[in-house]
């Protein structure tokens, strides 16, 4: 499939693998009237500005409202972000995208008044309003966690004032996004034969994982070396990302940037302390991993560059679309018929958009809103990582197609700390039905590929979890966020996360520096634990079979966010309060690694 082909050319030629959008408006007029509807709903709430706490029935009558415009703000803006990402070059989606965008700004800031303003009711009115209001008791447990922040959430003018400060405090992360994804560049590489290759953001990790190791080094050194000569200005805009995050949580009463940042979705930092002590006390199977690799490679001086690369070579898998729809069916059949019926609707009714065409937005992802169906976004090439792409993807469809079914506006969409859960116990059940149905070589590049995942998910992202809270208690403690501050301590977690097998050069220490996700706060930690609650639940599914799969789905996929996700979790057999998922999935990277060294011996 080639990025020439038109976004028309595509649709006729495989309209059964692309969006039907008209699920959502039924053309462009369609969507220009409701985006003006909504338009015009923005000022309905002044009626209730200053009023919630004067009865039950105008809190309930705020609430729906607030609810009503939402949603269908929602479908708008889905509509045109889905139209601009099917062809980035058309300028009108562009502006499609542009405006839906600033709607929801206009939204989010006429509603700002209601936060504060529910904190200034008192609680004991509070919970009257509730026990005599039978219909606002749907907003109960919403009000609960508005009632949790009542510590740290100000008046509305001081909240408001932050809110808008906001956009001039993100001035360092939109800094680096300009500068990350369209001022810099790259020396050319070179490969072993002496020929030389443009190095882009995206042929970035294509290189690294070549077999000509001329080319890797070529390639890790020009993009270290481009941004290590930014790398004092890089450190800057990390150390203003870095104290916007540590202003306002002392702005709102928090003690830690990583307290605020976690409590909003009532996550435990003990969550995020437990992964850190877990990842450390089985880095030596990591470590054996390296050894392992290095001795499959052949290279005395393994590096840094040399840890992406396929240790499992000359494998032929291709992976056509039609073939991977029944990989997926077939690797999640456990799941059961309630499950595979909605993957089935799905693939039958528009949720997909399959191949790559000129424009479209690059890579892949899960999207929609309460009133739509979920909607898919690929970019196949015909490969094994395309399948799991897809079982991921629809992992996340699946939950949002459930939580959206059976909860309301209000409880339907689901935090980030459990968003990446679903997506991944597809891949682990998925993994599982493969290794038993693959002949020994395939076997092999699956378990390759396996141990790959671990390694950057779990592993990886917990090391970038770690070096984002020591910059922020760095920062916190009143101490120079520097540069060479920076380099210091990453260079020591890769050291230590990597072992004395992979040699850490000064290139790597400044790693840090081309990793958007520092720009997030405390989000990278949710990688790691949503990894490992997958691979306990996915274990559970396979070996409990019917009442484990009842439990995920009606404990978990449909609730949405109608309780807090650690409870959720929890309801669905994994206690992430525990290190004992971690432990769990620490144990199936070793079973794997341990599978992987005996096929290497046979085949």
């Amino acid at each position: 499939m080639t990025n020439q082909v038109t976004r028309e050319a595509q649709e006729q030629k495989y309209p059964e693998h692309t969006w039907d959008l008209t699920t959502i408006f039924k053309d462009d007029t369609a969507w220009e009237s409701a985006f003006e509807q909504v338009s015009n709903r923005i000022g309905e709430e002044q009626q209730y500005k200053g009023h919630l706490g004067d009865s039950a029935e105008t809190l309930y009558a705020a609430l729906c409202l607030q609810d009503e415009i939402e949603g269908d703000l929602e479908s708008v803006y889905v509509y045109a972000h889905l139209k601009q990402d099917q062809d980035t070059s058309n300028d009108k989606y562009t502006g499609f995208e542009a405006r839906a965008h600033q709607l929801i700004i206009r939204f989010s800031s006429a509603w700002s008044f209601l936060v504060p303003e529910l904190l200034q009711i008192d609680e004991t009115t509070l919970q009257t309003f509730l026990d005599t209001h039978d219909d606002l008791k749907h907003y109960a447990f919403a009000l609960e966690m508005i009632n949790r922040q009542r510590p740290h959430v100000l008046d509305a003018d001081k909240e408001k004032l932050l809110t808008e400060a906001q956009d001039a405090l993100s001035t360092a992360s939109n800094v680096f996004s300009m500068f990350d994804n369209a001022d810099l560049t790259f020396e050319d590489v070179t490969d072993k034969d002496g020929h030389q290759h443009p190095l882009t953001q995206g042929t970035f990790i294509k290189y690294l994982e070549s077999d000509d190791r001329v080319l890797r080094e070529s390639a890790y050194n020009s993009v270290y070396k481009a941004y290590g000569a930014y790398n004092n200005t890089l450190s800057a805009t990390l150390a203003g990302e870095v104290k916007k995050h540590v202003f306002n949580a002392r702005a709102h009463h928090y003690k830690t940037a990583r307290e605020q940042a976690l409590s909003h979705n009532y996550i435990p930092e003990t969550v995020y302390d437990n992964l850190v002590k877990t990842v450390h006390k089985h880095l030596p199977l990591l470590h054996r991993y390296t050894k392992l690799r290095q001795r499959l490679l052949g290279i005395d001086d393994l590096k840094m560059y040399d840890m992406y690369t396929p240790l499992v070579k000359d494998i032929k898998f291709d992976m056509p679309y039609d073939e991977a729809v029944e990989w997926m069916l077939k690797g999640l059949a456990p799941m059961g018929d309630t499950y595979l019926n909605v993957i089935k609707e799905g693939l039958s009714n528009g949720w997909v958009d399959v191949y790559e065409n000129k424009g479209k937005r690059s890579g892949a992802y899960s999207s929609g809103a309460h009133q739509t169906n979920p909607f898919i976004l690929l970019n196949w090439s015909d490969t094994v990582s395309d399948l799991f792409t897809l079982v991921h993807e629809f992992g996340h469809s699946v939950h949002s197609y459930f939580s959206r079914k059976h909860q309301s506006s209000t409880y339907s969409g689901y935090s980030i700390f459990v968003a990446e859960v679903a997506s991944t116990c597809n891949e682990a059940l998925l993994s599982h039905y493969m290794e038993q149905h693959l002949d020994d070589k395939r076997r092999l590049l699956l378990l390759n590929q396996e141990l790959e995942r671990f390694r950057a998910t779990l592993f990886r992202q917990t090391m970038f979890a770690e070096f984002e809270h020591k910059i922020h208690q760095i920062e916190e403690a009143g101490e120079p966020l520097t540069a060479q501050r920076m380099n210091e301590e990453y260079a020591q977690l890769n050291r230590q996360y990597f072992g004395d097998t992979v040699e850490t050069d000064e290139h790597i220490s400044k790693e840090w520096s081309r990793i958007p996700h520092f720009y997030m706060n405390y989000y990278v930690y949710q990688y790691a634990t949503g990894y490992s609650a997958a691979q306990s639940l996915s274990h559970q599914i396979l070996t409990e079979g019917q009442p484990a799969v009842e439990r995920y789905i009606n404990e978990f996929l449909k609730k949405g966010s109608s309780n807090y996700p650690i409870e959720l979790l929890k309801n669905a057999g994994v206690d992430m309060n525990t290190p004992q998922p971690i432990e769990e999935a620490l144990h199936v990277f070793e079973q794997k690694l341990d599978a992987f060294e005996k096929l290497m011996e046979t085949v």
